[in-house]
């Protein structure tokens, strides 16, 4: 019989990690954008829109893999609300993270304006029209599923220290190897 998994898979670590990482420079790059004005301001959104659709190919690859390759189980014990909690707070950050990228090439797309994929192609725009109205609306269910993604961060990053220094059960160890294996 093989021995249990104590830790994700390589690639699940990586595009965990990497994902995080592009969600956080999607925030620094919009606030660069609203502070900012002309030439410069356009530079930060056109990088905005390009790590946008990357996250949204990484999270496609990421439940691909998810797919393929089943989330370690929970630790035993764990009370029922607190599982239920776990999976609703991983299909929310799935669908957030499908949501957000896509609402903002729809929004790209409806205005007519070009996505140009970290200056080296352009990204098609999705055959939809509506122009600046449809577009305000887009952007307007982008920025509300935007402040969902900072609750479900919020509640996922207090979860994995609540489960690291309340129940000591290595949860944070899987996405985390470096951190020493508790007794």
């Amino acid at each position: 019989m093989a021995e249990p998994r104590h830790r994700y898979s390589t690639v699940s670590l990586l595009l965990h990690w990497v994902i995080a990482l592009a969600v956080l420079a999607q925030v620094l790059l919009i606030t660069a954008h609203e502070a900012t004005e002309g030439v410069q301001a356009r530079e930060f959104v056109n990088l905005h829109k390009s790590l946008g659709l990357t996250i949204l190919v990484l999270t496609l690859a990421r439940i691909g893999w998810r797919m393929a390759n089943p989330a370690l189980p929970l630790p035993v014990g764990l009370p029922r609300w607190q599982r239920w909690a776990a999976r609703a707070v991983h299909v929310l950050f799935y669908v957030v993270l499908l949501a957000m990228p896509l609402t903002g090439w729809l929004a790209s797309s409806a205005s007519g304006r070009e996505i140009i994929w970290f200056g080296l192609f352009d990204w098609p725009l999705l055959p939809i029209s509506g122009g600046r109205p449809v577009a305000g609306q887009l952007m307007d269910v982008h920025e509300a599923v935007m402040k969902l993604l900072y609750v479900l961060i919020a509640v996922h990053v207090l979860a994995a220290l609540k489960h690291q220094f309340v129940n000591r059960d290595n949860v944070l160890r899987r996405m985390i190897p470096i951190i020493p294996r508790r007794p």
